[in-house]
Protein backbone atom coordinates (compact mmCIF):
# COMPACT_ATOMS: atom_id res chain seq x y z
CA UNK A 1 0.00 0.00 0.00
CA UNK A 2 1.27 3.45 -0.94
CA UNK A 3 0.84 6.62 1.08
CA UNK A 4 0.36 9.73 -1.07
CA UNK A 5 1.94 12.87 0.37
CA UNK A 6 0.73 16.14 -1.14
CA UNK A 7 3.25 18.98 -0.87
CA UNK A 8 1.74 22.49 -0.99
CA UNK A 9 4.80 23.72 0.92
CA UNK A 10 7.09 22.61 -1.89
CA UNK A 11 4.71 24.03 -4.50
CA UNK A 12 4.79 27.47 -2.88
CA UNK A 13 8.24 27.90 -1.38
CA UNK A 14 10.06 29.07 -4.51
CA UNK A 15 7.50 31.74 -5.45
CA UNK A 16 9.02 35.18 -4.90
CA UNK A 17 5.79 37.16 -4.53
CA UNK A 18 4.38 36.50 -1.06
CA UNK A 19 1.16 34.49 -1.16
CA UNK A 20 -1.31 35.91 1.37
CA UNK A 21 -1.64 33.74 4.46
CA UNK A 22 -5.42 33.52 4.07
CA UNK A 23 -5.05 32.02 0.59
CA UNK A 24 -2.56 29.44 1.84
CA UNK A 25 -4.96 28.45 4.60
CA UNK A 26 -7.90 28.20 2.18
CA UNK A 27 -5.90 26.03 -0.21
CA UNK A 28 -4.49 23.68 2.43
CA UNK A 29 -7.88 23.33 4.10
CA UNK A 30 -9.27 22.16 0.76
CA UNK A 31 -6.40 19.68 0.41
CA UNK A 32 -7.31 18.30 3.84
CA UNK A 33 -10.65 17.20 2.38
CA UNK A 34 -9.18 15.18 -0.50
CA UNK A 35 -7.95 12.15 1.43
CA UNK A 36 -4.18 12.36 1.03
CA UNK A 37 -2.28 10.43 3.69
CA UNK A 38 -0.14 13.46 4.58
CA UNK A 39 0.20 17.13 3.67
CA UNK A 40 3.66 18.68 3.66
CA UNK A 41 2.09 21.99 4.59
CA UNK A 42 4.82 24.34 5.80
CA UNK A 43 8.30 24.75 7.20
CA UNK A 44 10.02 26.20 10.22
CA UNK A 45 13.21 27.43 8.60
CA UNK A 46 15.07 30.72 8.19
CA UNK A 47 12.71 33.43 6.94
CA UNK A 48 15.65 34.96 5.08
CA UNK A 49 16.32 31.72 3.23
CA UNK A 50 12.67 30.87 2.42
CA UNK A 51 10.58 34.04 2.95
CA UNK A 52 7.46 32.40 1.49
CA UNK A 53 7.25 30.15 4.56
CA UNK A 54 7.54 32.94 7.13
CA UNK A 55 3.87 32.52 8.07
CA UNK A 56 3.92 28.73 8.58
CA UNK A 57 3.10 29.01 12.29
CA UNK A 58 0.01 31.07 11.49
CA UNK A 59 -1.00 28.67 8.72
CA UNK A 60 -0.71 25.57 10.92
CA UNK A 61 -2.61 27.31 13.73
CA UNK A 62 -5.53 28.07 11.38
CA UNK A 63 -6.06 24.73 9.65
CA UNK A 64 -9.32 22.76 9.97
CA UNK A 65 -7.38 19.60 10.73
CA UNK A 66 -9.93 18.06 13.12
CA UNK A 67 -12.33 17.25 10.29
CA UNK A 68 -9.71 15.31 8.33
CA UNK A 69 -7.85 12.02 8.62
CA UNK A 70 -4.92 13.53 6.74
CA UNK A 71 -1.71 13.92 8.74
CA UNK A 72 0.45 17.04 8.71
CA UNK A 73 4.18 17.38 8.10
CA UNK A 74 6.47 20.37 8.61
CA UNK A 75 9.99 20.71 7.25
CA UNK A 76 12.72 21.78 9.67
CA UNK A 77 16.41 22.48 9.07
CA UNK A 78 17.72 22.52 12.62
CA UNK A 79 16.84 21.98 16.27
CA UNK A 80 15.29 25.45 16.64
CA UNK A 81 12.83 24.72 13.84
CA UNK A 82 12.01 21.34 15.37
CA UNK A 83 11.27 22.94 18.72
CA UNK A 84 8.88 25.35 17.00
CA UNK A 85 7.13 22.61 15.03
CA UNK A 86 6.49 20.30 17.98
CA UNK A 87 4.50 23.04 19.70
CA UNK A 88 1.66 22.10 17.33
CA UNK A 89 -0.03 18.93 18.55
CA UNK A 90 -1.59 18.32 15.14
CA UNK A 91 1.75 18.23 13.31
CA UNK A 92 2.44 14.50 13.05
CA UNK A 93 5.72 14.49 11.14
CA UNK A 94 8.89 16.55 11.07
CA UNK A 95 10.82 16.39 7.81
CA UNK A 96 14.59 16.99 7.60
CA UNK A 97 16.53 17.38 4.31
CA UNK A 98 19.79 15.43 4.54
CA UNK A 99 21.83 15.57 1.34
CA UNK A 100 24.28 13.04 0.01
CA UNK A 101 25.88 16.05 -1.74
CA UNK A 102 28.15 18.15 0.48
CA UNK A 103 27.62 21.19 -1.74
CA UNK A 104 23.84 21.00 -1.54
CA UNK A 105 23.83 20.33 2.20
CA UNK A 106 25.67 23.63 2.68
CA UNK A 107 23.37 25.46 0.26
CA UNK A 108 20.19 24.06 1.76
CA UNK A 109 20.84 24.05 5.52
CA UNK A 110 24.10 25.97 5.93
CA UNK A 111 25.74 22.90 7.46
CA UNK A 112 28.12 20.13 6.47
CA UNK A 113 26.88 16.57 6.12
CA UNK A 114 28.56 15.61 9.40
CA UNK A 115 26.88 18.55 11.14
CA UNK A 116 23.57 17.64 9.53
CA UNK A 117 23.79 14.09 10.87
CA UNK A 118 24.20 15.51 14.37
CA UNK A 119 21.10 17.62 13.75
CA UNK A 120 19.22 14.51 12.63
CA UNK A 121 20.10 12.78 15.90
CA UNK A 122 19.05 15.81 17.96
CA UNK A 123 15.83 16.36 16.01
CA UNK A 124 14.98 12.68 16.32
CA UNK A 125 15.23 13.09 20.10
CA UNK A 126 12.99 16.19 20.00
CA UNK A 127 10.47 14.36 17.80
CA UNK A 128 10.33 11.30 20.05
CA UNK A 129 9.88 13.44 23.15
CA UNK A 130 6.83 15.01 21.49
CA UNK A 131 5.42 11.80 19.97
CA UNK A 132 6.22 12.92 16.43
CA UNK A 133 7.80 10.91 13.63
CA UNK A 134 10.87 12.16 11.78
CA UNK A 135 11.03 11.78 8.01
CA UNK A 136 14.55 12.12 6.62
CA UNK A 137 14.77 13.10 2.95
CA UNK A 138 17.97 11.93 1.26
CA UNK A 139 18.28 14.72 -1.28
CA UNK A 140 20.41 14.42 -4.41
CA UNK A 141 19.90 10.67 -4.05
CA UNK A 142 19.99 10.18 -7.83
CA UNK A 143 22.97 12.39 -8.61
CA UNK A 144 23.79 16.09 -8.36
CA UNK A 145 24.78 18.97 -10.66
CA UNK A 146 27.82 19.94 -8.58
CA UNK A 147 30.24 17.16 -9.41
CA UNK A 148 30.11 15.74 -5.87
CA UNK A 149 30.74 12.01 -5.57
CA UNK A 150 27.66 9.89 -6.13
CA UNK A 151 27.01 6.17 -6.46
CA UNK A 152 24.59 3.62 -5.06
CA UNK A 153 27.02 2.59 -2.33
CA UNK A 154 26.96 6.15 -0.98
CA UNK A 155 23.15 5.93 -0.74
CA UNK A 156 23.47 2.58 1.03
CA UNK A 157 25.94 4.02 3.55
CA UNK A 158 23.62 6.94 4.34
CA UNK A 159 20.68 4.58 4.85
CA UNK A 160 22.73 2.47 7.26
CA UNK A 161 23.62 5.59 9.26
CA UNK A 162 19.97 6.61 9.45
CA UNK A 163 18.93 3.15 10.61
CA UNK A 164 21.58 3.39 13.34
CA UNK A 165 19.90 6.64 14.43
CA UNK A 166 16.57 4.77 14.67
CA UNK A 167 15.01 6.66 11.74
CA UNK A 168 11.91 4.80 10.57
CA UNK A 169 10.93 6.85 7.50
CA UNK A 170 13.42 7.58 4.72
CA UNK A 171 12.46 9.30 1.48
CA UNK A 172 14.81 9.29 -1.51
CA UNK A 173 14.70 12.74 -3.08
CA UNK A 174 15.59 13.77 -6.62
CA UNK A 175 15.96 17.48 -6.13
CA UNK A 176 16.90 18.46 -9.70
CA UNK A 177 14.91 15.98 -11.80
CA UNK A 178 17.77 13.78 -12.95
CA UNK A 179 16.43 10.36 -11.87
CA UNK A 180 15.66 7.77 -14.54
CA UNK A 181 13.17 4.90 -14.16
CA UNK A 182 16.06 2.41 -14.24
CA UNK A 183 17.85 4.32 -11.47
CA UNK A 184 14.70 4.40 -9.38
CA UNK A 185 14.22 0.67 -9.78
CA UNK A 186 17.85 -0.15 -8.99
CA UNK A 187 18.22 2.13 -5.95
CA UNK A 188 14.91 1.05 -4.44
CA UNK A 189 15.79 -2.62 -4.76
CA UNK A 190 19.24 -2.17 -3.19
CA UNK A 191 17.81 0.08 -0.46
CA UNK A 192 15.10 -2.44 0.44
CA UNK A 193 17.78 -5.10 0.89
CA UNK A 194 19.42 -2.91 3.55
CA UNK A 195 16.25 -1.66 5.22
CA UNK A 196 14.33 -4.93 5.21
CA UNK A 197 11.45 -4.12 7.61
CA UNK A 198 13.27 -1.55 9.72
CA UNK A 199 11.97 1.58 7.96
CA UNK A 200 9.49 2.88 5.42
CA UNK A 201 11.01 3.89 2.08
CA UNK A 202 9.55 6.74 0.08
CA UNK A 203 10.23 8.92 -2.94
CA UNK A 204 10.23 12.68 -3.48
CA UNK A 205 10.82 13.42 -7.15
CA UNK A 206 11.03 16.58 -9.16
CA UNK A 207 10.22 15.78 -12.76
CA UNK A 208 9.03 17.24 -16.05
CA UNK A 209 5.36 16.54 -16.76
CA UNK A 210 6.08 14.04 -19.54
CA UNK A 211 8.28 11.96 -17.22
CA UNK A 212 5.98 11.64 -14.20
CA UNK A 213 3.95 8.58 -15.21
CA UNK A 214 6.98 6.49 -16.13
CA UNK A 215 8.91 7.43 -12.98
CA UNK A 216 5.92 6.90 -10.67
CA UNK A 217 5.26 3.51 -12.25
CA UNK A 218 8.89 2.48 -11.76
CA UNK A 219 8.74 3.49 -8.10
CA UNK A 220 5.46 1.67 -7.54
CA UNK A 221 6.77 -1.53 -9.09
CA UNK A 222 10.01 -1.24 -7.09
CA UNK A 223 8.14 -1.21 -3.77
CA UNK A 224 7.86 2.50 -2.94
CA UNK A 225 5.78 2.91 0.22
CA UNK A 226 5.18 6.67 0.19
CA UNK A 227 5.24 9.03 -2.77
CA UNK A 228 5.27 12.84 -2.82
CA UNK A 229 3.54 15.04 -5.35
CA UNK A 230 2.04 18.49 -5.85
CA UNK A 231 -1.11 19.30 -7.80
CA UNK A 232 -0.34 20.50 -11.34
CA UNK A 233 3.36 19.85 -10.71
CA UNK A 234 4.06 23.28 -9.28
CA UNK A 235 7.12 24.04 -7.21
CA UNK A 236 10.70 22.92 -6.88
CA UNK A 237 13.65 23.60 -4.63
CA UNK A 238 14.91 27.21 -4.80
CA UNK A 239 18.13 26.20 -3.02
CA UNK A 240 19.15 23.67 -5.68
CA UNK A 241 19.44 25.29 -9.12
CA UNK A 242 18.38 28.52 -10.77
CA UNK A 243 15.76 26.88 -12.99
CA UNK A 244 13.28 25.05 -10.79
CA UNK A 245 12.25 21.55 -11.82
CA UNK A 246 8.65 21.06 -10.75
CA UNK A 247 7.21 18.42 -8.47
CA UNK A 248 5.52 15.22 -9.60
CA UNK A 249 2.03 16.19 -10.76
CA UNK A 250 -0.24 14.42 -8.27
CA UNK A 251 -2.95 13.73 -10.84
CA UNK A 252 -0.50 11.88 -13.09
CA UNK A 253 1.06 10.15 -10.10
CA UNK A 254 -2.37 8.87 -9.04
CA UNK A 255 -3.06 7.62 -12.55
CA UNK A 256 0.06 5.42 -12.32
CA UNK A 257 -1.01 3.70 -9.11
CA UNK A 258 -4.03 1.35 -8.91
CA UNK A 259 -6.65 2.83 -6.57
CA UNK A 260 -6.74 -0.33 -4.46
CA UNK A 261 -3.04 0.14 -3.71
CA UNK A 262 -3.58 3.52 -2.03
CA UNK A 263 -3.38 3.61 1.77
CA UNK A 264 -6.08 6.31 1.83
CA UNK A 265 -8.94 6.59 -0.69
CA UNK A 266 -9.07 9.81 -2.69
CA UNK A 267 -12.31 11.82 -2.80
CA UNK A 268 -12.50 12.72 -6.48
CA UNK A 269 -14.97 15.57 -6.00
CA UNK A 270 -12.80 17.25 -3.38
CA UNK A 271 -9.74 16.63 -5.55
CA UNK A 272 -11.46 18.45 -8.42
CA UNK A 273 -12.15 21.41 -6.11
CA UNK A 274 -8.51 21.41 -4.98
CA UNK A 275 -7.27 21.39 -8.58
CA UNK A 276 -9.45 24.39 -9.41
CA UNK A 277 -8.05 26.25 -6.41
CA UNK A 278 -4.50 25.28 -7.38
CA UNK A 279 -4.99 26.59 -10.91
CA UNK A 280 -6.34 29.92 -9.64
CA UNK A 281 -3.69 30.28 -6.94
CA UNK A 282 -0.65 29.42 -9.05
CA UNK A 283 -1.89 31.36 -12.07
CA UNK A 284 -1.84 34.48 -9.92
CA UNK A 285 1.29 33.63 -7.92
CA UNK A 286 4.05 31.92 -9.87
Amino acid sequence: MIKIIECPRDAMQGIKEFIPTALKIEYINQLLKVGFHTLDAGSFVSHKAIPQMADSAEVFASLDWKMSNTKLLAIVANEKGAEQAVQFNHINYLGFPLSVSETFQQRNTNASISEALIRVSNIQHIAKESNKNLVVYLSMAFGNPYGDNWNEQIIADFIKQLLDLDIHIISLADTVGSATPLQIESIFKSSHQIIKNQAELGLHLHAAENQVFEKATAAFLAGCQRMDGALKGFGGCPMAVDNLVGNMDTEILLSAIPAHELQNPINQNELKEAIELANALFLKYH
